[in-house]
């Protein structure tokens, strides 16, 4: 679809109307801004969660072995090992995503303070 720029003079009050109306529309930069942040904070709060597991995990396998009770089943240590697996690629990916969007909008601001975009 072809989208066509049309540049005339159009009174201030007009402008700011029309501009209005399609900002009105759009999730404002700041309001971007902290759901990112707020993102960046649940993700570090959920690597703190994982890492308090990992130390569970392992203390309550130096008690298995101290304590010589038998190993668990097979197919429970694979789940376990899936489980664990999955939820650490997923926080890699989110954190990965996050720390891309974040890279973006300091692109954005930069072009934005340096005048590159038209305003």
């Amino acid at each position: 679809m072809a989208r066509f720029v049309m540049r005339g003079l159009v009174p201030l009050r007009v402008r700011r109307a029309v501009l209005g109306r399609f900002d009105a529309r759009y999730v404002t930069r700041a309001d971007h801004r902290q759901d990112v942040r707020d993102a960046l904070w649940e993700v570090q709060a959920l690597k703190r969660e994982i890492e308090g597991l990992r130390r569970e995990v392992e203390q309550l396998r130096r008690e298995v072995k101290r304590a010589g009770s038998p190993a668990p089943s097979a197919a429970l240590t694979t789940k376990v090992e899936d489980a664990h697996r999955l939820a650490t690629e997923t926080a890699s990916a989110v954190d990965h995503l996050l720390q891309a969007e974040v890279r973006l909008w300091q692109a954005v601001d930069g072009l934005r303070d340096s005048g590159g975009a038209a305003s």
